[in-house]
Protein backbone atom coordinates (compact mmCIF):
# COMPACT_ATOMS: atom_id res chain seq x y z
CA UNK A 1 0.00 0.00 0.00
CA UNK A 2 1.64 2.97 -1.02
CA UNK A 3 1.60 6.38 1.58
CA UNK A 4 -1.50 8.11 -0.06
CA UNK A 5 -3.37 4.62 -0.03
CA UNK A 6 -2.59 4.76 2.95
CA UNK A 7 -3.65 8.12 4.05
CA UNK A 8 -7.11 7.70 2.23
CA UNK A 9 -7.36 4.55 4.41
CA UNK A 10 -6.88 6.20 7.47
CA UNK A 11 -9.14 9.29 6.80
CA UNK A 12 -11.64 6.54 5.66
CA UNK A 13 -11.84 5.38 9.70
CA UNK A 14 -12.07 8.71 10.38
CA UNK A 15 -14.72 10.02 8.55
CA UNK A 16 -16.81 6.81 9.86
CA UNK A 17 -15.59 7.03 13.38
CA UNK A 18 -16.57 9.73 16.25
CA UNK A 19 -15.98 8.01 19.24
CA UNK A 20 -12.73 6.49 20.39
CA UNK A 21 -9.66 6.53 23.30
CA UNK A 22 -7.73 9.42 23.85
CA UNK A 23 -4.97 8.43 26.51
CA UNK A 24 -2.97 11.22 28.07
CA UNK A 25 -0.04 10.48 30.82
CA UNK A 26 -0.83 10.96 34.49
CA UNK A 27 2.49 10.43 36.81
CA UNK A 28 4.02 8.71 34.10
CA UNK A 29 1.13 6.42 33.66
CA UNK A 30 -1.53 5.95 31.13
CA UNK A 31 -4.72 7.62 31.99
CA UNK A 32 -7.61 6.65 29.28
CA UNK A 33 -11.15 7.70 28.39
CA UNK A 34 -13.55 7.49 25.66
CA UNK A 35 -14.10 10.70 24.04
CA UNK A 36 -15.92 12.09 20.76
CA UNK A 37 -13.61 13.11 18.12
CA UNK A 38 -13.94 15.20 14.80
CA UNK A 39 -10.76 16.02 12.05
CA UNK A 40 -10.03 17.97 9.03
CA UNK A 41 -7.50 15.55 6.85
CA UNK A 42 -5.48 14.36 9.84
CA UNK A 43 -5.52 17.03 12.45
CA UNK A 44 -8.16 15.67 15.41
CA UNK A 45 -10.52 17.42 17.16
CA UNK A 46 -12.19 16.52 20.72
CA UNK A 47 -14.41 18.80 22.88
CA UNK A 48 -13.53 19.13 26.59
CA UNK A 49 -14.27 21.06 29.57
CA UNK A 50 -11.29 23.41 30.75
CA UNK A 51 -12.17 22.12 33.94
CA UNK A 52 -11.34 18.38 33.93
CA UNK A 53 -8.05 15.94 34.50
CA UNK A 54 -7.16 15.38 30.62
CA UNK A 55 -6.66 19.01 30.46
CA UNK A 56 -4.70 19.43 33.37
CA UNK A 57 -2.62 16.08 32.01
CA UNK A 58 -2.02 18.10 28.78
CA UNK A 59 -1.19 21.56 30.03
CA UNK A 60 2.13 19.21 32.28
CA UNK A 61 2.18 16.74 29.45
CA UNK A 62 1.12 17.06 25.65
CA UNK A 63 1.61 13.47 24.78
CA UNK A 64 -1.62 11.63 23.49
CA UNK A 65 -2.33 8.20 22.18
CA UNK A 66 -5.77 7.85 20.53
CA UNK A 67 -7.40 4.20 19.41
CA UNK A 68 -10.53 5.12 16.62
CA UNK A 69 -12.35 2.89 15.26
CA UNK A 70 -12.90 -0.91 15.36
CA UNK A 71 -16.72 -1.54 14.82
CA UNK A 72 -17.05 -4.14 17.62
CA UNK A 73 -17.57 -7.55 15.66
CA UNK A 74 -13.80 -8.13 15.89
CA UNK A 75 -13.42 -9.65 12.64
CA UNK A 76 -11.56 -7.43 10.63
CA UNK A 77 -12.88 -3.82 11.48
CA UNK A 78 -10.36 -1.51 10.98
CA UNK A 79 -8.93 0.97 13.76
CA UNK A 80 -6.07 3.72 14.05
CA UNK A 81 -3.76 3.84 16.63
CA UNK A 82 -2.47 7.56 17.03
CA UNK A 83 0.25 8.80 19.06
CA UNK A 84 0.60 13.01 18.98
CA UNK A 85 0.55 16.20 20.73
CA UNK A 86 -2.31 17.61 21.53
CA UNK A 87 -2.71 21.21 22.96
CA UNK A 88 -5.97 23.62 24.47
CA UNK A 89 -7.60 25.55 22.22
CA UNK A 90 -10.14 28.24 22.91
CA UNK A 91 -10.51 29.95 20.06
CA UNK A 92 -14.19 30.89 19.20
CA UNK A 93 -13.64 29.80 15.19
CA UNK A 94 -12.72 25.63 16.32
CA UNK A 95 -15.31 25.80 18.90
CA UNK A 96 -18.06 26.57 16.34
CA UNK A 97 -16.93 24.40 14.12
CA UNK A 98 -17.16 21.38 15.93
CA UNK A 99 -20.26 22.42 17.89
CA UNK A 100 -23.43 19.98 17.83
CA UNK A 101 -26.59 19.89 20.20
CA UNK A 102 -25.26 16.94 21.58
CA UNK A 103 -23.00 18.85 23.56
CA UNK A 104 -25.67 20.63 25.27
CA UNK A 105 -25.94 17.91 27.62
CA UNK A 106 -22.12 18.91 29.11
CA UNK A 107 -22.27 22.79 27.87
CA UNK A 108 -24.14 26.12 28.31
CA UNK A 109 -23.88 26.57 24.79
CA UNK A 110 -20.76 27.54 22.16
CA UNK A 111 -19.73 30.70 24.34
CA UNK A 112 -19.60 28.51 27.77
CA UNK A 113 -16.48 29.63 29.13
CA UNK A 114 -15.46 25.93 30.38
CA UNK A 115 -15.66 24.77 26.50
CA UNK A 116 -12.68 24.19 24.98
CA UNK A 117 -11.22 21.84 22.20
CA UNK A 118 -8.25 19.60 22.08
CA UNK A 119 -6.37 19.51 18.63
CA UNK A 120 -4.45 16.90 18.27
CA UNK A 121 -1.51 17.05 15.78
CA UNK A 122 -0.47 13.27 15.23
CA UNK A 123 3.38 12.48 14.39
CA UNK A 124 2.17 8.65 13.98
CA UNK A 125 -1.08 7.12 12.77
CA UNK A 126 -0.45 2.98 12.48
CA UNK A 127 -3.89 1.35 10.42
CA UNK A 128 -4.66 -1.60 12.28
CA UNK A 129 -6.52 -5.11 11.14
CA UNK A 130 -6.92 -3.51 7.77
CA UNK A 131 -8.93 -6.75 5.74
CA UNK A 132 -6.67 -8.04 2.78
CA UNK A 133 -3.32 -7.45 4.97
CA UNK A 134 -1.59 -9.17 7.84
CA UNK A 135 0.71 -6.15 8.11
CA UNK A 136 0.41 -2.72 10.73
CA UNK A 137 0.45 0.34 8.25
CA UNK A 138 2.75 3.06 9.67
CA UNK A 139 1.81 6.94 8.41
CA UNK A 140 4.70 8.83 9.80
CA UNK A 141 3.79 12.48 9.34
Amino acid sequence: MDKQELKQNILNVLDESRTGTLATVKGNKPHSRYMTFFHEELTMYSPTSSETHKAEEIEENPNVHILLGYDGDGYGDSYIEAEGTAVIRDDQEIKNKIWNEHMENWFDGKDDPKYVVLEIKPSTIRLMNKKGTDDVQELKL
